[in-house]
């Protein structure tokens, strides 16, 4: 019950441009919540244009705003932090490898399902070059396989979910699949595009009323 609701906090407190838990949160007038870095880059893009909009509903601001914090919501997800922190501490903040005072760790191996500190980071890449690694994070085991125990390193388009490569050998053999790794940057690639295409429009609409304007005067 509690994994599901930290779940559900998960999924409504998450940037829908990084995918992640908000950090330094900003709230648009249309109740929408980015991460300040995340709409920062995205509007960057569009200062030619002098139109920005919301990546989720489409709305749209002239000239653009200044963006501020939200205390409020980042103090709510400072505390979702702290205890998602706290849940998965045992297992995920702390060196797997460490014996006596453990160290904090810094990555976590896909492959070995442990996490390291600094100094057995090194260890470990001197032998394992070739294994995937990942950012500490209490979701690590949301990465591996429920069926075959493996890293879901791929995509199937077919069945729109995140497989191993048993799975791609077994119930999705003949499936189209990709990379998760190619998965991830193709939607973020959609992503921007499906706002630039956006904002072309607004455009287009805007140049195409003021010329109704103009002919009406005439």
């Amino acid at each position: 019950m509690a994994e599901a609701s930290m779940s559900w906090l998960e999924d409504h407190f998450s940037c829908s441009v990084c995918l992640d838990l908000l950090k330094d949160p900003v709230t648009f007038p249309c109740g929408h919540s980015y991460c300040m870095s995340c709409i920062t880059d995205c509007w960057d893009q569009d200062d030619q244009e002098g139109v920005y909009s919301c990546p989720q509903c489409r709305q749209t601001f002239t000239p653009r705003p200044v963006l501020g914090k939200n205390t409020m919501l980042a103090e709510v997800l400072e505390k979702l932090k702290k205890t998602k922190l706290q849940a998965n501490c045992p297992v995920w903040c702390e060196c797997d490898v460490c014996t006596w005072d453990k160290n904090k760790a810094i990555k976590s191996c896909l492959v070995c399902r442990i996490s390291f500190c600094q100094n057995h980071l090194k260890e470990h890449d001197s032998f394992f070059q070739q294994h995937d690694m990942t950012d500490v994070t209490g979701r690590l085991q949301e990465m591996i396989c429920s069926q075959h125990d493996k890293p879901l390193e791929f995509f199937c388009h077919t069945d729109q979910q995140y497989i191993c490569y048993l799975c791609m050998m077994d119930e999705h053999k003949n499936h189209v699949a990709v990379s998760a790794a190619a998965e991830r940057s193709k939607k973020l690639r959609q992503f921007h595009q499906d706002i630039q295409d956006e904002k072309e429009g607004v455009m287009r609409f805007k140049a195409a009323s003021a010329d109704v304007v103009s002919f009406e005067k005439i």
